[in-house]
């Protein structure tokens, strides 16, 4: 396609480039085409400012320990590997990456989310607290219709980035709405792609409170409900980054 001052010299700026093969005549959409799209899926994306260069190129993998240097790249090819193969009939079609602040799971998320873009996804970013503000304000009829089609896009889009997911005072609201959100995308294979600090399961949770009782604070699906995060499981792919420390902290080999 043709932008206001260039021609594409192999399309001549219809975005199709014609071939011959056989002495039948074919097109095929041009590869100009497929990076304006592109450019366009992330100007519509809503990724936040401060990870706008985030891709795998920059993500850094060097750590002074090395145990985490190795869970950090660990969760840097098990996205890499996703984002490369996606579509995938055969495996789940969603991430979630688990882990503390700061290991790097937006990052990553997000350069997982560059790289469908250029696949032509339509793949759009959510701040967990942000969207449910948002769905909760739309009952204000000052403020309903555009916050209401938020959570519509939402809905719909082809790829969903949730970040710090279950990060929201739990009330039967949220798990209403949450449990809503992620069985309507699992029921029709949306994708989901999350991030949280919480625990995914029980069998995972070794915190404890001082009176010995296991402590549900933690667990995710007490702060997005049973139900949302067993479909959640059933979707998407786990990648933990456990252990690894806050990059706003490390030595400044980052």
């Amino acid at each position: 396609m043709a932008s206001a001052t260039t021609v594409c010299p192999h399309c001549g700026g219809t975005g199709w480039r014609i071939h011959e093969k056989g002495g039948l005549s074919g097109a095929e959409r041009c590869d100009c085409f497929k990076v304006q799209r592109a450019e366009r899926l992330v100007e519509a994306s809503g990724i936040p400012a401060n990870y706008t260069k985030a891709s795998f190129e920059n993500f850094v993998l060097v750590h002074p320990d090395k145990q985490q240097e190795s869970r950090l790249v660990d969760g840097f090819k098990a996205a890499y590997d996703f984002a490369e193969r996606f579509p995938h009939r055969s495996e789940k079609p969603g991430l979630l990456f688990v882990g503390p602040t700061g290991a790097g799971k937006t990052h990553l998320a997000v350069a997982v989310m560059r790289r469908l873009m250029q696949k032509g996804f339509e793949t759009l970013f959510f701040g967990y607290q942000e969207l449910l503000e948002n769905l909760k304000s739309s009952y204000d009829p000052a403020y309903g219709a555009a916050l209401r089609e938020s959570y519509q896009r939402a809905l719909e889009c082809e790829i969903l980035v949730l970040d710090d997911l279950g990060a929201y005072r739990v009330t039967d609201w949220v798990l209403d709405t949450v449990t809503h959100l992620i069985t309507v995308r699992c029921n029709e294979r949306r994708p989901v792609i999350a991030t949280t600090n919480l625990i995914e399961s029980r069998a995972d949770l070794g915190r404890r409170t001082a009176s010995g009782e296991t402590d549900t604070r933690y667990l995710l699906g007490e702060r997005i409900g049973e139900r949302a995060r067993s479909r959640l499981m059933e979707m998407c792919t786990v990648i933990r980054m456990h252990g690894v420390s806050d990059y706003r902290e490390r030595p400044s080999t980052r």
